[in-house]
């Protein structure tokens, strides 16, 4: 499992996802806000399943950053 979430993407992803699980644990939001936790997961892992479908990867480098560098094969 490669990671494939940048620096700035991962800190949005924590911070949306804490956000929307706490809106959730205090019934501000009801318990739709309990999606948080996947944003949250991949910002922890650095792993996003849906960037891997799509070939994108954020962040700094060889690669270069954001969706359909064609970088694949280079990335280690």
């Amino acid at each position: 499992m490669t990671q494939n979430v940048g620096g700035i993407d991962r800190i949005l992803r924590v911070v949306v996802g804490l956000v929307l699980i706490g809106l959730a644990a205090t019934d501000n939001i009801g318990v739709w806000g309990y999606i948080g936790v996947v944003p949250l997961l991949t910002g922890l892992f650095r792993y996003c399943p849906a960037y891997s479908i799509f070939g994108c990867k954020t962040g700094g480098g060889s690669c270069g950053t954001g969706c359909g560098t064609g970088c694949k094969t280079d990335c280690k």
